[in-house]
């Protein structure tokens, strides 16, 4: 019996973790959307979106976005498909670096939260734990538009997420 009881209370750390990171870093932040991000059909990961009170996205105000892997991925391609997408919402930008150090293997069931700080700073935590700040001009419309912009790849993912 405790050692059911512990394979539980192992099971809901991550979770605790991530519930802690964006109470922590966005107090008042309740989930606005979410969606499952496929890809040829095969679900890569859900997303979801807090925003201040669960209002509407709002670019001017700081947010959290939460990714919980579908599949295992590794860093290289996390960090090559960030900017691919970078470059085709808006042109390249030289954050190879910084990505390599904000980003890590993920397996099925990891969950990487983003979470603005002002327009030019995005810190990221990994289960929970946090991995590093990503600070570039602009980085918050940037990176979140790969997500919850006007030009993503799945406006039917990104309308879901929004939550419209």
């Amino acid at each position: 019996m405790l050692r059911v009881v512990c394979v539980c209370a192992a099971m809901l750390v991550p979770l605790v973790g991530q519930a802690s990171v964006i109470a922590g870093t966005l107090p008042g932040a309740e989930l606005r959307g979410e969606a499952v991000f496929r890809l040829f059909g095969f679900p890569l990961y859900r997303a979801r979106l807090y925003t201040p009170t669960g209002a509407p996205l709002d670019w001017g105000r700081d947010f959290a976005l939460e990714l919980t892997y579908l599949r295992d991925l590794s860093r290289g391609d996390l960090t090559e498909s960030t900017l691919r997408e970078l470059e085709r919402t808006g042109g390249a930008l030289p954050l190879r670096r910084q990505l390599d150090r904000c980003f890590a293997d993920v397996r099925s069931g990891d969950r990487f939260t983003a979470v603005s700080q002002g327009q030019d700073r995005i810190g990221f935590w990994l289960n929970g734990q946090r991995t590093c700040t990503l600070q570039h001009p602009r980085i918050k419309t940037r990176f979140m538009a790969i997500f919850l912009g006007d030009n993503t790849r799945s406006p039917g993912f990104t309308r879901k997420l929004r939550g419209e």
